[in-house]
């Protein structure tokens, strides 16, 4: 069987059929998995892990096992299959009122989530920018818009940084990182291999870091010195809806809000690019 074949079938079939043939570690994950399927897709690797009382690890192999190219994929997978229903369930424009409700949910969960930080951590974020050398960025897949966003808004502020959506080129920059540098690794999941590969390289050359994501218990919010978590309204996992980036760029807005410094734009001259281009716009 193909493996595009083999995606279009239900998960809860494929975890049934291959559950003889998998170990019995992994059947703990599997019944959990099957008694409990949504609770399931909406938790990350870790959080399904402690529910099933088994190690991250065995998370991956049962996926691995049943024909799974990872956890993610798994998850994924298994929304689609729940969230069918969801083709129906999209919002669509009735009426003004249906607009103006859908910007009161966004409203509703920037609330929230600015309850949720922590201002400790928000000031510590802020003047390890504020005093840092250089700041390397890491972000993959559909987040890597947001490395690119920040970079360039940093350097507007008058603060140096690298930033690639390749993840060759940031782990040459996190590699080749000073005393004095941070780190910044954007990942709603906190799952991203690549940039867990950066932050592993980070803590071996001393770097500070921060984290931007979605989920407080994972690998890259586990290796962060702080963690800036962009959940705001808990809702259930949405196949349609989990590459949407509005909590992540919040965070990033209110983060070099604090950090601006007019003296230091002043001092680095750090507007006059937008004074150059500046003639080419009417």
């Amino acid at each position: 069987m193909s493996e595009r074949d083999f995606l279009k079938r239900e998960v809860l079939d494929v975890i049934k059929e291959q559950y003889d043939l998998i170990f019995s570690a992994e059947k703990k994950v599997a019944d959990f998995v099957l008694q409990n399927p949504q609770k399931a897709v909406e938790c990350n690797v870790s959080e399904l892990a402690k529910h099933s009382g088994v190690s991250d690890a065995t998370i991956v192999r049962m996926c691995h096992h049943i024909g799974y190219t990872g956890y993610y994929q798994f998850r994924i997978t298994l929304a689609r299959d729940l969230g069918k229903q969801q083709y129906n369930s999209i919002e669509s424009i009735e009426s003004k009122d249906s607009v103006e409700a859908m910007f009161g949910e966004f409203a509703k969960s920037m609330l929230v989530m600015g309850r949720r930080l922590d201002l400790e951590v928000m000031r510590a974020c802020v003047n390890l920018l504020k005093n840092c050398k250089v700041a390397h960025i890491m972000a993959v897949g559909n987040t890597s818009p947001l490395a690119q966003y920040m970079g360039f808004r940093l350097g507007r502020l008058g603060i140096k940084s690298t930033y690639n959506v390749a993840p060759e080129y940031f782990l040459n920059h996190v590699n080749l990182a000073d005393e004095g540098d941070i780190l910044i690794a954007i990942s709603q999941s906190g799952t991203s291999r690549q940039v867990i590969q950066g932050m592993e390289l980070g803590k071996e050359k001393g770097l500070k870091m921060i984290a931007i994501t979605a989920c407080g218990q994972t690998p890259v919010s586990d290796l962060a010195d702080y963690v800036l978590l962009s959940a705001g309204i808990e809702e259930p996992f949405s196949y349609y809806k989990s590459y949407a980036h509005l909590n992540e760029t919040a965070i990033i807005d209110a983060l070099l809000n604090f950090v601006t410094n007019e003296e230091l734009i002043k001092m680095r001259q750090a507007d006059k690019p937008e004074m150059i281009l500046s003639e080419y716009k009417i």
